[in-house]
């Protein structure tokens, strides 16, 4: 058992042992200040998890989707103005009144894919599926930049989008235009069967007393919403390079954590980022959920202080130990401490 020596120790104790388990990490002022990877990876092979352990990262894949988006806007090839009428064809005409900017800020009007899947549907879709489904829909819920709704629907597209405007595959532009440029050697777009995830967690759900692998899903494939596979050691990274001009200068970088609407909730969105406030200070934060996995990651914009959770199992709540990561350090937290490498 892991010692309780830090708040969050007693909330680590359930994946402790052979079970499914969780990697986190908190950062300050550009250092690990705390760090756990406990449980295991991988039940059936009895792999722990480590810092390095790559985690599908659910809806935390957005923020990478919108940086890629930015990082093209940056230079110069599309806008957020532009309609994406512009970037597919035989589109239905109130695609013409919905923006790239609409996409990220889930403010499009489209309809949520999942609700359109065939109910026969045995493989996994993929981006481009998801083009094809939502097409057949004559209206939106509600008018372009009307109303805010969650939509990985959006966030397909602007994948999409990216390919065509750099006349290449999503996941090879991820790869070199924002993981290498962060650092993040390891991170990956998962594209299916055949592209094996190196150093991965298979992902768990607590079913008749036990832990049962449910590790992919009819839409475990799509990328723009959900489809990358990342470490905390590799967010470590990316923490990093949101903080410097590694992937795009400052106006830019702020784009991702600009209010550009408000939420149900009462908080509000950016491009990839929800907005709060903790403790009086601007947040930024991004929770992730899919069949086995559960993850999160708050970054407070005020001063470089970062928590990271990542679980591989469907019944873990990430969000409130990484809140619990964040108020400990703004209490105090000096001491660095960094177990599981």
């Amino acid at each position: 058992m892991i010692p309780d020596t830090h708040p969050v120790d007693n909330l680590l104790h359930p994946f402790d042992g052979h079970v499914p388990g969780i990697s986190v990490l908190l950062i300050v002022d550009g250092n690990a200040q705390y760090a756990r990877a406990i449980g295991k990876a991988d039940l059936e092979r009895n792999t722990a998890i480590t810092i390095a352990t790559n985690f599908r990262l659910a809806s935390l894949t957005k923020q990478f989707t919108a940086a890629a988006v930015v990082r093209l806007a940056a230079q110069g090839a599309l806008s957020f103005g532009d309609t994406i009428a512009r970037f597919f064809e035989s589109t239905p005409a109130f695609w013409r009144q919905i923006t790239v900017h609409h996409l990220l800020t889930h403010t499009s009007g489209l309809p949520d894919y999942e609700d359109l899947i065939p109910p026969d549907t045995a493989t996994q879709l993929h981006d481009h599926d998801v083009l094809a489904l939502v097409r057949r829909v004559d209206t939106g819920y509600a008018a372009a930049g009307a109303a805010f709704r969650y939509s990985n629907t959006g966030y397909c597209l602007l994948a999409l989008i990216v390919e065509q405007v750099a006349a290449q595959p999503f996941a090879a532009f991820l790869r070199e235009q924002v993981f290498l440029p962060a650092g993040m050697h390891f991170t990956m777009a998962y594209e299916g069967d055949g592209n094996a995830i190196p150093r991965r967690a298979f992902g768990y759900s607590f079913r008749d007393g036990t832990f049962v692998r449910t590790d992919q899903s009819l839409t475990s494939a799509t990328l723009g919403d959900g489809g990358v596979y990342s470490s905390t050691i590799d967010l470590e990274r990316w923490d990093a390079a949101l903080a410097s001009d590694a992937l795009f200068s400052e106006p830019w970088r702020a784009a991702l954590f600009t209010p550009h609407v408000a939420t149900p909730s009462g908080d509000s969105y950016g491009y990839g980022w929800f907005l709060t406030r903790i403790a009086g200070q601007r947040a930024a934060y991004h929770t992730g959920e899919t069949i086995g996995f559960r993850t999160a990651i708050i970054r407070l914009l005020e001063r470089r202080c970062t928590a990271i959770v990542l679980a591989n199992r469907s019944e873990a709540e990430p969000l409130p130990i990484a809140q619990t990561l964040i108020q400990t350090a703004l209490e105090n937290g000096n001491a660095v401490e960094r177990t599981g490498d």
